[in-house]
């Protein structure tokens, strides 16, 4: 994990124990439960861009369900084929009531990741899988939104590779970041998870 991101989640974990402490002490001088308190996620947000059959994709389509969200690209040696296989096997494990739970694999390099090739890539792993680009702007932007950190690095003899951030966000129904999700588990234990916010 990048030192930007380790932060980030250091900064939401200490916010959410400070929340729990203060309900414990209201609930104990009150005798009592606090209202439920909603929180807006600094993690997320609106997007519209572009998937892998040429299609625009917003934020809007996904809500309804729970779905996850993996930055990478097509050119990733290791990392991102792992990710993605690690997510099909998850998405197979949730079995019929999962139809409808999507994961999203948000290209940083539009440079060279287009729809078509994104459908080409894609296409060895599960097809819940949605391949989503578009210009540099607009994925920039969706970056900024998750706190994804991306760059691009020289190789030499010509060419790049892309440093960035490995992480699988959960969502919620509404679109709402829940928390990282991990997929250092067995398949069936993720899936299990992950049907919880069905």
């Amino acid at each position: 994990m990048q030192p930007r991101t380790a932060r980030l989640f250091l900064m939401l974990g200490a916010f959410v124990a400070g929340l729990m402490l203060f309900s414990a002490v209201i609930f104990i001088v009150s005798g009592r439960t606090p209202a439920p308190i909603v929180m807006q996620s600094a993690v997320g947000g609106p997007f519209k861009l572009t998937d892998h059959n040429g299609q625009p994709i917003s934020d809007q389509d996904l809500k309804g369900r729970p779905f996850l969200v993996f930055f990478g690209f097509t050119h990733c040696p290791d990392v991102c084929p792992t990710t993605l296989f690690d997510v099909s096997e998850v998405l197979r494990a949730l079995g019929p009531e999962g139809r409808g739970v999507r994961a999203l694999f948000i290209t940083v390099d539009p440079e060279r990741d287009t729809p078509e090739k994104l459908k080409d890539y894609l296409a060895s792993f599960d097809s819940r899988i949605i391949g989503v680009t578009g210009d540099p702007q607009a994925i920039a932007a969706v970056e900024k939104a998750y706190r994804v950190y991306a760059k691009k690095v020289p190789l030499d003899g010509g060419g790049y590779t892309m440093d960035h951030t490995a992480l699988v966000y959960l969502m919620d129904k509404e679109g709402r970041f829940v928390a990282p999700f991990n997929l250092k588990r067995r398949p069936q234990e993720a899936a299990a998870d992950l049907r919880r916010y069905l």
